[in-house]
């Protein structure tokens, strides 16, 4: 007997996307003239084509010529860009949608948590959704109340469980709906990038819930995510989709390397349009190496160089350009450059300045790293911030492993020295 128990067989979805043609400002006179002339043409030709009301149509496949089987008890990671076709697989996959070409077969129950809010009617409270949800999932009532306590004390929510969920934060959703897909009998579990809106320890406890689940009940997991970090450390193996088709199909390693690799310009620098309502803006990032070149691939002994260029519109006091580096969901480091020149606190002038934070060969761990940047009011008050706006990837060759302290999970603790252009 076969233990797949899922089977995708050449899946397609197709959407209609209509495209109006863009309308200049009208005044009324103008819109009378034309209802008209509308009016004169169906007199003469009723059955004519109205040519003002026309709209381009054109085919947009979310999903095409995907096939791809599941064993019981994988847990499959499904990665790619935004639009790549990750959500409108899984909702195919919780029959929200209908396929429009090919074949999709499941043996066995799944749950599913995807957009916020999913499955849960706004106006029961947490406890009638929880046996709506379990009842909607063909559980007996039985069934639900041997989970209901475990159910409620994994989500947090006891003392809002008789509120209307209407009036519950997204994490509350998250919290209770993600307690629900876990806790009810099913043999299948889909999880889209919604867990992103729970905080980090929530986060924490339910990677621990699905490993658990896919352990020792043997379940079996999809799960859709742009944290790199969390998709390695509960998969096995990985999707990657491109613009709708399936592009690798291989192990976790292999595919987030592919997707890391392909994701990022060559060229390690992103710009960023400016915002005139900003004090601060910053107009771009760089990765680079000692001779200034872009790079995104360092050995463990290279220099690295992460420069920042901002622009001060107006005079501003108490100001910091800070970094951040992650590898994996673990903050590394904070940098900020007033750490080498803290009177910038005191007072920025208007201009265009390059700040760069040169990371010392040796200091980082082989890995794959993440760069969040911003400006902020002296850490109280944000002015921009933009998360993993680059990536760059640390190795070392065996013999030269051995002579280096950056062994994995090492922490850089130290300040990173900064320098200054105009």
């Amino acid at each position: 007997m076969s233990d797949t128990v899922i089977k995708i067989e050449n899946l397609g979805k197709k959407y209609r996307i209509s495209h109006k043609q863009p309308q200049k400002y009208l005044a009324l006179r103008d819109i009378l003239v034309d209802r008209a002339k509308r009016l004169g043409k169906r007199l003469i030709r009723p059955f004519g084509a109205d040519n003002a009301s026309f709209q381009s149509v054109e085919d947009f496949w979310a999903l095409k010529d995907v096939s791809f089987d599941v064993k019981q008890g994988e847990r499959v990671g499904i990665i790619g860009r935004n639009g790549a076709g990750k959500s409108t697989l899984l909702k195919i996959l919780s029959r929200i949608t209908e396929p429009t070409t090919g074949r999709v077969s499941i043996k066995g129950r799944i749950a599913s948590l995807l957009e916020i809010g999913t499955g849960f009617h706004p106006e029961l409270t947490g406890r009638e959704n929880i046996f709506l949800n379990g009842a909607i999932l063909g559980m007996k009532k039985a069934e639900i109340k041997k989970n209901f306590d475990a159910i409620v004390d994994f989500a947090g929510v006891e003392q809002f469980l008789d509120t209307p969920v209407k009036h519950y934060s997204s994490g509350m959703y998250v919290r209770l709906a993600f307690a629900v897909a876990a806790h009810l009998d099913t043999e299948i579990l889909l999880v889209d990038e919604v867990l992103a809106v729970g905080d980090a320890e929530f986060q924490k406890k339910c990677m621990g819930k699905m490993d658990e689940v896919s352990h020792k009940e043997g379940r079996t997991i999809l799960f859709v995510s742009h944290n790199m970090g969390a998709i390695r450390r509960l998969c096995g193996r990985a999707l990657l989709l491109k613009q709708g088709r399936l592009f690798l199909d291989d192990g976790v390693d292999t595919v987030i390397s592919n997707y890391l690799e392909t994701s990022h310009k060559k060229e390690n620098t992103i710009q960023i349009p400016e915002d005139p309502t900003k004090s601060i803006n910053i107009l771009g990032i760089k990765i680079s190496n000692a001779n200034n070149s872009y790079a995104e691939i360092f050995d463990i002994f290279d220099e690295i160089r992460i420069s920042i260029t901002f622009k001060v519109l107006t005079p501003v006091r108490g100001t910091i350009i800070y970094l951040w580096l992650k590898k994996f969901e673990t903050n590394v480091f904070l940098a900020t450059d007033t750490d080498d020149f803290p009177a910038d606190f005191s007072m920025r002038s208007p201009g265009v300045f390059e700040t760069t934070a040169i990371i010392p060969p040796g200091k980082l761990s082989v890995g794959e790293y993440y760069v969040d940047i911003g400006s902020a009011f002296h850490y109280r008050e944000y002015i921009q911030q933009f998360q993993d706006c680059l990536s760059f990837k640390i190795y070392s060759s065996e013999d030269r492993m051995t002579q280096s302290r950056a062994t994995e999970g090492f922490v850089m603790t130290s300040p990173v020295n900064w320098i200054r252009r105009t």
